[in-house]
């Protein structure tokens, strides 16, 4: 079936769909031994298809992203509402991935998304007790904070490990907190800081299991290294 190289190209886990065009452009890419041109078409199982000389591969292959994804989208592949999802952010990548655990509409940060199932089964299981870290911005009742939300080992009847609670820059009435949990409660954090009379004003997570979110923008992604994939399978 006759498609776009930069779909193809993007299918095999080469590069993005914008990245593509850029080496469409400076010549890296052939199609029947001609170089290609940008806007063309061809059949990945009939037509032969190279980058820098090397032969483009169309079987699906397994793709981990990392994307930092902004309040204001949900961690759907689609939504009934019509709100903006971690998908649309992620759609130029080629293949369809899918999110692993969740962010809510308001939260932020480190998102992990793949095809690879097995992988995706292993880190939500909650025998994992894989390790989440949050930058949490809070307001109201500032004084012992920290302490009162580590001492937690229930919400509303369901247990819950302690969480590690450390404060990273506090004023009179307002605190930036790290809290680190372990498991993955639906809304944990929030619901903590509101057993906590406090209000949470932002909340980001910066890393998660063995991955970091580093200065990825908001609302981009990038591709795992091979060693970033190896820790998660490893850890």
């Amino acid at each position: 079936m006759q498609e776009r190289l930069q779909k193809i190209l993007s299918a095999a886990g080469i590069c993005s769909r914008r990245a593509a065009e850029n080496y469409i452009l400076s010549g890296r890419v052939t199609v029947n031994g001609t170089p290609a041109v940008l806007g063309q078409q061809a059949d990945p199982e009939v037509d032969d298809i190279r980058v820098d000389g090397a032969a483009v591969s169309v079987e699906e292959k397994r793709v981990y992203l990392l994307l930092n994804k902004p309040c204001g989208y949900v961690t759907t592949l689609s939504d009934e509402k019509g709100r903006p999802t971690a998908a649309d952010l992620v759609a130029d990548c080629g293949v369809r991935v899918y999110p692993v655990g969740r962010l809510d509409l308001n939260s932020e940060g480190l998102l992990l998304m793949t095809n690879d199932g097995a992988l995706m089964q292993r880190l939500l299981h909650p025998a994992g007790e894989i390790n989440k870290t949050y930058h949490v911005w809070v307001s109201g009742a500032i004084d012992g904070a920290a302490e009162r939300l580590s001492a937690i080992t229930d919400l509303e009847g369901e247990p819950i490990r302690p969480a590690d609670v450390t404060v990273l820059t506090q004023s009179k009435h307002k605190a930036t907190l790290s809290i680190v949990i372990h498991e993955g409660k639906n809304r944990q954090i929030r619901r903590m800081c509101a057993a906590c009379d406090l209000h949470v004003e932002r909340l980001r997570r910066v890393a998660e299991h063995t991955l970091s979110l580093g200065d990825l923008p908001a609302g981009t992604w990038r591709y795992l290294t091979e060693a970033e994939v190896e820790a998660l399978k490893n850890a």
